[in-house]
């Protein structure tokens, strides 16, 4: 009896240390849709951002052909590779036959194949937060310095990646924290935040000249500087986070023929996606004056800059979500998909839409669930 026992306390510490043996990790799996056979894609990943200083951040994968939502994929398709991620999932992307995820505090980019969501490399920068592309290029914007809020934070950097070799080519000085960034032409826009310098946020747009990857000018917006989406038209939209205080969050439209703002839409935005003319957002503004959140969603035409719809979820189901996170839209079917992040604690959940803003499902993700990646057949 004895020695079943310590067979038994062998056996569950070989389960437990190995990662070798692709059994020993199963994704969690359930059918959450009507399976249904689309012209243009496929799916999508998900990356859950994981609490920073938990090493949480995890893929999930969305099949329409089967309406299968399976959590934390990438662990499974990796069963060499430690289970965690990382700490803090700040972006993901897809570019050709690779996806792009940046790891924040880790310092680096996780790149892996779009069919197999098998490892391919770990691209090492510092900081990292968001990603775009053009031209076989990767471009990655970095905090450069530690997470940590000083007066004396360094200044930023953008990345140029070849997406063949995976190497760093080129790096360019931006603002202060740049965020997220977009690319017009052969110009790549960047919002600079000054996140760690607070109460002192930077309050630029870097301009980079994609040819000789130089900063060639920086336009006056507002502070603390967040999201970027551009239209077909060339104008940019990027969004301020304000000061938390005696300045509100809102978004401003960029010309990018003279590279100046052009219109302050005195609409509050903590995050946005764009398709075709449509500009979909939602805002949980806080101001640490009232301790309060103010939530809100809307759809804005880009062509006449006007709120077409006041609320993006129109058969009140909006009310079961406690802390609105991720958005994105699939290009095809037009469903809108809004991420709850819930406590920040937890597992997330995220929710999926019909274009006339109506719940088709829901189900559970991993923690603080936040970028969509669709797949293209």
């Amino acid at each position: 009896m004895r020695r079943c026992f310590y067979l038994l306390v062998l056996l569950s510490l070989l389960v437990s240390s190995c990662r070798k043996d692709e059994l020993i990790f199963v994704s969690d799996s359930s059918v959450v849709s009507i399976p249904v056979q689309l012209e243009d894609y496929q799916g999508f990943y998900l990356l859950n951002e994981g609490n920073m200083g938990m090493n949480r951040a995890t893929i999930d994968w969305f099949n329409y052909e089967t309406g299968l939502y399976t959590r934390d994929i990438f662990s499974e398709r990796n069963p060499t590779l430690p289970r965690e991620l990382g700490d803090v999932g700040n972006d993901l992307k897809i570019y050709g036959t690779k996806a792009y995820a940046t790891i924040n505090a880790s310092n680096f980019i996780e790149v892996f194949d779009v069919a197999t969501g098998k490892h391919i490399k770990q691209i090492h920068l510092p900081n990292c937060r968001y990603l775009a592309f053009a031209n076989g290029k990767a471009y990655v914007s970095s905090f450069s310095g530690k997470i940590e809020i000083t007066p004396n934070a360094e200044i930023g950097f953008v990345a140029e990646i070849d997406t063949i070799s995976l190497q760093v080519t080129r790096r360019v000085d931006v603002g202060y924290q740049p965020e997220e960034m977009v690319i017009s032409g052969t110009k790549l826009y960047v919002a600079n935040s000054g996140g760690y310098r607070e109460p002192h946020y930077d309050t630029t747009v870097s301009v980079v000249d994609l040819t000789h990857f130089t900063e060639i000018k920086k336009i006056e917006v507002a502070p603390n500087l967040h999201r970027m989406q551009v239209d077909t038209r060339g104008d940019i939209y990027v969004s301020s986070r304000g000061n938390y205080k005696e300045i509100p969050p809102n978004l401003y439209v960029i010309d990018t023929t003279l590279d100046e703002v052009k219109q302050k839409l005195n609409i509050p935005v903590s995050n946005m996606t764009l398709d075709d003319d449509k500009l979909y957002y939602y805002a949980n503004a806080y101001q640490t004056n009232t301790n309060t959140h103010a939530v809100s969603f809307g759809i804005l035409d880009t062509a006449t800059k006007q709120v077409i719809r006041p609320a993006i979820i129109t058969d009140g189901t909006a009310k079961q979500l406690v802390m609105p996170y991720g958005i994105a839209v699939n290009p095809e079917t037009k469903e809108i998909y809004i991420t709850d992040a819930q406590d920040y604690i937890g597992n997330g959940y995220l929710y999926c839409y019909s274009a006339d803003g109506r719940l088709k499902w829901k189900t559970t993700t991993g923690n603080i669930p936040a970028h969509l990646a669709f797949i293209r057949l």
